[in-house]
């Protein structure tokens, strides 16, 4: 069918109908019709076609929105198959008829048009198009530049949020607010039947501020109402809107069934509040209340949790958790964390913010604020540090306070040089304990040499601590000083080259590289059996840690060291890319002299004359495969010491397998218990809308299962829903054997409503590697989706 002719209309002149369809007029003042750009094409796709030289209209090869010129006003297009009227009065329009104006469209079997009050009414078929917003129905009365009328019996879609819905009637008071009655509204998009929608006696809708509300609404599901309210606030997107949050249900072995109803409260863009009562059937009503704040120059969050009267323990519980950052300028910023629990067992009870659907209780609690400053090569933090230790676990020492000054400069002529000096008063809630100040100074200088395919580092770094102690606990060494000082110095060098060929394997080509390295360190001995341990522990033993002077972490032991490690990588890269596609390392260390420093004193220090052997492994593989293998074997003793072997499969997106396998053999570290556990997670589609989730954490050794989880969840078009049950540890019991608790939780997200996780979502991402949540609505669409 050719485009509709613009038809001219004459005073005082009725039109006649033609067999053909014609534009029957176009009422607008001259030079006011819109310009329509050229969309972002290149060549003659970019260029408009014309349609009517005499009028000019172009035909713009993509739909673009241009907002009219201060001061103008768009023009009014009436079309129809038959047209009568008086040309700048009013217009009458049958068959196919329209009225458009800019954003507005009104479309309908006949029209009348009145100039003079731009009134529009339309009847049979009527759809009307307005900002976004459409509407049908049988009849509408508009005025069209004000966007203002009403229509009886509409049906209605926000084409950007995909919201939709019918009424008895809306009345339009203006391009973003509309008021409907006794109607319905939906995020569903089904035309017919949704899985889920509210009925309320009356919807006022705000596009601009994107927020509906239902008065006396009641929220159905699959036809059953499930929650009902005298006022609820919903948006009609993504964005955060203050009301009532889909409520939350549990049941635990701990505390029996369990709900939670949380109300938001969306103060500001950069601030709310929720407040959530939370029925415990076992134990009473807490209350919760969480605040978030955020600025351009500090941001925080405030929580707090008060149960009266657990009707378990007959006592009052609360928890209270404080997150404060705050950025002065110019270098300068500060911080504030607070966090107590009314009693022991408060975590694996009552705890929300600690995830209890996940592994572990929380024991220690920090209370800490402090000051930093950072500008170029300084660095300084100023802190007052305590801690809320729970049973059965040690209590750390506190800093009270701790002043640390760093500075570093590099690359000075090839130099690297820098120095830290800390200020520490140690003080420990445990009875009989050492306690006292520490004065420590480390400053280093080191010399690269660095050049195609290899380098040499020789660095000297001295340890320098003074303690006075204020109190010597019970299991000091005998003649224990108060005060006392040492200094330690440390001599390393650190080597290596780089080869690299090309090489094809398995049909593809690759760049291999060669990577040998030697690492020696000379540490003196220095007698410390008198320093306390303030922070002080063994250092793993791994492939970052070998590569390090010292053995402990902390800054009251410095090893004694006359070693060397030796170590030999290969890469193999895409060349085209740069992805490294599998990576192969084996290192040990080689001991000139056994290490005579220990931790505590009576620790053995014999040593063989080399460490275990430490070799691992990484692949990617096609299909979504990759491996990840670390080893440390005892060659004098012929015993495997730690293994580490993991596997994943993700071919796509939903689709996760991972298997682990951890060894550690049994040593004091672990209280001679060793570590013998397989791991397998996964997350894996059942039908097009099924997923299943599962976690499995055995211990081969005292055969038994350490946590496990299984969950199920279900998408469909509009609404997901997701379960979950869970076997989980929670701590250790008065005898000091290992608790477990279980957990079911259920999760029901309608799209488009609420995207709300009470735990479900979070345990399976921490459970399983990969794991990719389902979506939770369809992206938002453009003005001109469905365009008429």
């Amino acid at each position: 069918m050719p485009p509709r002719q613009l038809f001219r209309t004459t005073p005082s002149c009725d039109g006649v109908p033609r067999k053909r369809r014609l534009v029957a007029a176009l009422i607008a003042v001259p030079g006011l019709m819109p310009a329509l750009a050229h969309a972002q094409l290149v060549g003659d796709a970019a260029q408009a076609q014309p349609v009517d030289a005499p009028w000019g209209l172009r035909l713009a090869p993509q739909l673009e929105e241009h907002p009219v010129a201060g001061g103008q006003r768009p023009a009014t297009f009436v079309l129809g198959d038959s047209t009568t009227g008086t040309g700048g009065q009013d217009m009458a329009a049958k068959g196919s008829a329209e009225v458009r104006r800019y954003t507005s469209v009104i479309k309908a079997d006949a029209l009348h048009y009145d100039e003079d009050t731009d009134m529009a009414d339309a009847y049979g078929s009527v759809h009307v198009i307005n900002n976004g917003i459409s509407f049908a129905g049988p009849e509408a009365h508009m005025r069209v530049e004000a966007s203002e009328g009403y229509m009886p019996a509409p049906k209605y879609h926000f084409n950007v949020t995909g919201g939709s819905g019918s009424a008895e009637r809306v009345d339009m008071l203006d391009s973003e607010r509309t008021v409907f009655s006794h109607g319905t509204y939906t995020a569903c998009q089904c035309e017919t039947d949704p899985a889920w929608y509210i009925k309320g006696t009356e919807f006022d809708f705000d596009t601009g501020s994107d927020e509906g509300v239902a008065h006396n609404g009641v929220l159905f599901f699959q036809g059953l109402p499930i929650f009902a309210s005298p006022w609820l606030s919903f948006p009609l997107s993504g964005e955060r809107r203050s009301g009532f949050l889909p409520p939350v249900a549990s049941l635990s072995s701990n505390n029996g069934f369990e709900l939670s109803v949380p109300y938001y409260f969306n103060i500001a863009p950069n601030r709310d509040l929720t407040l959530t009562p939370r029925i415990i059937s076992k134990r009473g009503v807490q209350t919760q209340a969480s605040f978030r704040y955020l600025s351009p120059t500090y941001s925080g969050t405030i929580t707090g949790e008060f149960l009266p009267h657990d009707a378990i323990t007959k006592t009052d519980r609360y928890a209270i958790y404080l997150q404060h950052n705050q950025n002065f300028g110019n270098g300068f910023a500060g911080y504030v964390y607070y966090n107590k629990v009314s009693d022991n067992t408060y975590p694996e009870d009552l705890s929300s913010t600690s995830n209890q659907f996940l592994n572990g209780t929380q024991l220690l609690y920090q209370q800490e604020a402090g000051l930093t400053y950072n500008n170029g090569p300084w660095s300084v933090l100023a802190r007052e540090q305590h801690w809320q230790t729970l049973e059965p676990s040690v209590p750390p020492y506190s800093r009270e306070p701790q002043l640390n000054v760093k500075y570093t400069k590099y690359n000075v002529d090839g130099f690297d040089f820098g120095a830290e000096a800390d200020y520490t008063r140690f003080k420990i809630t445990q009875d009989n304990a050492t306690e006292g100040q520490r004065l420590m100074f480390n400053p280093y200088l080191s010399y690269s040499v660095v050049g195609p395919g290899y380098f040499v580092t020789p660095k000297v770094q001295w340890h320098f601590a003074s303690y006075d102690l204020s109190n010597i606990g019970t299991g000091a060494p005998a003649g224990q000083p108060k005060n006392f000082t040492e200094s330690i110095p440390t001599f390393s060098f650190d080597t290596g080259l780089v080869f690299d060929r090309s090489v094809r394997l398995f049909g593809e080509d690759y760049i291999q590289t060669l990577e040998p390295r030697l690492y020696y360190v000379y540490t003196p001995y220095r007698n410390q059996q008198f320093a306390p341990l303030f922070d002080t522990a063994d250092s793993d033993f791994g492939l970052a840690e070998i590569f390090t002077p010292n053995t402990f972490v902390g800054g009251d032991r410095i090893a004694d060291a006359n070693r060397l490690t030796a170590a030999l990588t290969t890469r193999f890269i895409n060349p085209a890319t740069g992805d490294e596609r599998a990576r192969f390392v084996i290192a040990q260390q080689y001991y000139f002299q056994d290490q005579r420093v220990t931790l505590l004193p009576g620790q053995s220090t014999a040593q063989a004359t080399h460490s275990d052997l430490i070799a691992g492994a990484s692949l990617k593989l096609g299909a979504g495969f990759a491996s990840e293998t670390a080893f440390q074997y005892n060659a004098d003793n012929n015993q495997l010491t730690k293994t580490s072997v993991g596997f994943g499969f993700s071919p796509a997106s939903g689709k996760v397998i991972n298997i682990a396998y951890r060894y550690t053999r049994a040593n004091t570290t672990l209280d001679n218990q060793p570590i013998n556990q397989i791991l397998v997670s996964g997350q894996w589609p059942l039908t097009h809308r099924v997923y299943s989730v599962a976690r499995l954490n055995y211990d081969l050794g005292g055969h038994r299962l350490v946590d496990g989880l299984i969950g199920l969840q279900y998408d469909a078009d509009c609404w997901t829903l997701g379960v979950g049950f869970q076997r989980y540890a929670n701590g250790l019991n008065t005898s000091g054997t290992q608790t477990s608790s279980t957990k079911f939780l259920a999760q029901l997200t309608l799209k488009g409503l609420s995207n709300v996780d009470n735990g479900l979502i979070s345990a399976f991402r921490a459970s399983v590697p990969g794991y990719t949540p389902l979506p939770t609505g369809t992206p938002p669409q453009s003005r001109f989706t469905n365009y008429e």
